[in-house]
């Protein structure tokens, strides 16, 4: 079979402590081989072709409907997460099929007008909220009409550990995490320098003097660093760079993720989503049936998350005008 060309590459070219995929601790619910792709590949056109990706494109990033064509949406943030991790998985000699799946993955429980979305539904749902979870809830449950895309087990977990302080089982599910704050952090900066939220300039000479002044070269630098540690002892970056990084993170979060003027409708994407969810948990007729399949077992709060969490910008915005905003009444 062709796939067995990549067995055969993965045992000759890949490093000692590089997952194979003939290792896979397998999907949820087993299926039938395929002749031409390894199980990492499937995963990965699972996720491409599933709904839940596509919608990325239309889910903010950082900046609430922005006017222009430029800026990162979740969809471009997975494709840039995807390039760096797969560049990281290559000069470590890892397994990049298994980096391209959970890299695509990573984001697709995302919420509507990104993290103040998420933190609306944090707020609203007993349990928490936190997109890692909801992704990977949506891989295994929401995604194919409630059927979920029944990934390996290898994708899913890292993808749940993209983010918080477990690390994930792989290598390679540890890049994730990594290739993740690089891409954020440095297309933020991009598009908040579009914004005029800042300017290249602001960012402290010690961090540019050391990451470099553009954004090529900052990224090279951290991907380098992250290359430069090896794998011995997992995934990391080599210092200075890690506390650059982290340095240039709470800059971030300084200047431009906590700035007023870029955040100055989330008290009103907050109170929509309130809206909504009160709404729709009041209304549960009103969910699609592939979400409302788990209803009885998760409750009607989780299945009302669900739905809100998988809306994109436009049909939350839609949702909610034709939900509370008056119609203009016209005599006949």
């Amino acid at each position: 079979m062709f796939k067995d060309r990549t067995f055969e590459f993965e045992e000759t070219f890949l490093c000692e402590q590089a997952f194979r995929v003939k290792n896979t601790q397998g999907r949820l619910r087993p299926i039938d081989e395929c002749p031409v792709r390894t199980e990492f590949q499937r995963d990965r056109d699972r996720i491409i072709h599933s709904k839940s990706f596509r919608r990325l494109m239309h889910k903010m990033q950082v900046f609430l409907a922005p006017e222009g064509d430029h800026y990162r949406t979740r969809l471009t943030h997975t494709v840039e997460v995807a390039q760096i991790a797969r560049t990281i998985a290559r000069a470590l000699r890892l397994n990049e099929d298994l980096v391209e799946a959970s890299a695509l993955g990573h984001d697709l429980g995302h919420t509507p007008f990104g993290h103040s979305g998420e933190r609306a539904l944090d707020y609203l749902l007993p349990q928490g909220f936190r997109h890692n979870e909801q992704s990977l809830r949506v891989v295994d449950f929401l995604e194919n009409e409630g059927n979920g895309l029944n990934l390996t087990f290898e994708v899913r977990d890292a993808i749940l550990c993209h983010t918080g302080d477990e690390p994930a089982s792989t290598l390679e599910g540890q890049i994730i995490k990594i290739a993740d704050r690089i891409a954020y952090i440095n297309h933020d900066i991009d598009d908040a320098a579009r914004a005029e939220i800042l300017k290249i300039t602001d960012i402290p000479k010690e961090i540019s003097d050391l990451l470099g002044h553009t954004h090529g070269e900052r990224i090279t630098s951290l991907v380098s660093a992250t290359i430069e540690n090896g794998v011995e002892n997992g995934i990391g970056m080599v210092a200075p760079y890690a506390d650059a990084m982290n340095k240039l993170r709470d800059f971030m979060f300084d200047r431009v993720y906590r700035n007023q003027k870029a955040k100055s409708e989330d008290g009103k994407v907050v109170n929509m989503i309130t809206f909504l969810y009160e709404h729709f948990f009041a209304h549960p007729d009103s969910i699609p049936k592939e979400y409302m399949k788990y209803a009885e077992r998760d409750g009607i709060s989780v299945v009302t998350a669900d739905f809100i969490a998988g809306m994109t910008d436009r049909y939350a915005l839609g949702c909610f005008n034709e939900l509370f905003v008056p119609r203009v009444w016209q005599y006949k």
